[in-house]
């Protein structure tokens, strides 16, 4: 038996039902190695369609949902701050409520956090619905070393993907507020913590992007949140002066330009182009399942 993990998944009025059955049905009922719970943090009012959609995934589910209802909305970092707490295992699986887990991830990246790693990431593949099956892979480097060093940088991890150990994000201090950056912020205090943390370079989930993925990456709430990383990271001493100056010129920069520039430049540099024809499942919105093999439950 697998080290028993629970599922962390906010859901807040944004996400469509759809999307949120899909997310769901791949990242518990087919999983190979399945979670020993859900725990939903329902981000506020989140309607009649999506509260129906919740519905229908806790009574279908084979492992037992708790649903954590907060009366406002009051942002990711808070939501999975509130949701950890709510979490009754060490081992924590991130999933947004939009994407798709491939069904072996978890059997790969529990073996990790058993070996002695307290983050464990993974490679993803973005897809869309006018394409699903072509896109782009994001792979995050998986040395320890490379990991650490990139972190000055850049999020090494795709937050979609981690699986933790719960005593350590409490430790580097939790989910802060930062808004679209509190994950990277996280990160960052982990590993300046001493934390174990490693990825998987095998994309294992399937990141659903649109049309308006790449103007969310900029604007100027966005701008202030990379001013104020930088400024925070460099007084935690995490990084020099030299690299905060970098990284408000270039991460800064990013964040301003125009969206088509933004998106040549963030395939160009940190993606690499898939065809059509080297797919990572034969249909994304169709069950997956490994052939002669069973989903095996956790027993927490």
């Amino acid at each position: 038996m697998s080290t028993p993990f629970s599922l962390l998944l906010p859901v807040y009025r944004g996400d469509r039902a759809d999307y949120l059955a899909r997310a769901f049905q791949s990242t518990v009922q087919e999983q190979l190695v399945r979670p020993a719970e859900v725990v939903v943090v329902q981000d506020g009012w989140i309607g009649p369609e999506l509260a129906s959609a919740l519905e229908r995934a806790e009574s279908s589910s084979p492992v037992p949902v708790r649903r954590l209802r907060l009366k406002h909305n009051v942002g990711l970092a808070q939501a999975l701050q509130c949701g950890l707490s709510a979490c009754a295992h060490e081992v924590v699986a991130r999933m947004d409520a939009d994407d798709i887990s491939l069904p072996h991830r978890f059997a790969v990246q529990l073996p990790l956090i058993e070996a002695g790693a307290d983050l464990v990431g993974a490679g993803m593949r973005e897809f869309g619905e006018a394409s699903p099956t072509g896109g782009v892979l994001r792979i995050p480097p998986t040395d320890p070393a490379v990991i650490a060093t990139e972190a000055r940088l850049r999020s090494p991890f795709n937050h979609p993907t981690v699986v933790y150990r719960r005593s350590a994000v409490l430790q580097a201090g939790g989910y802060r507020e930062l808004p679209l950056l509190e994950d990277y912020w996280l990160f960052t205090r982990m590993i300046e913590s001493g934390s174990v943390v490693t990825n998987v370079e095998e994309p294992l989930v399937l990141y659903r992007v649109d049309a308006g993925s790449y103007h969310r990456r900029g604007g100027l709430r966005l701008l202030r949140s990379e001013l104020g990383l930088q400024r925070r990271l460099r007084r935690e001493g995490f990084t020099t002066t030299a690299q905060m100056a970098r990284n408000i010129a270039v991460r800064g920069g990013y964040r301003v330009i125009p969206v088509g520039a933004r998106r040549s430049l963030y395939r160009s540099r940190f993606t690499t182009e898939v065809s059509a024809t080297q797919q990572l499942c034969a249909e994304l919105e169709a069950p997956v399942r490994a052939p002669g093999r069973r989903p095996v439950e956790n027993v927490g």
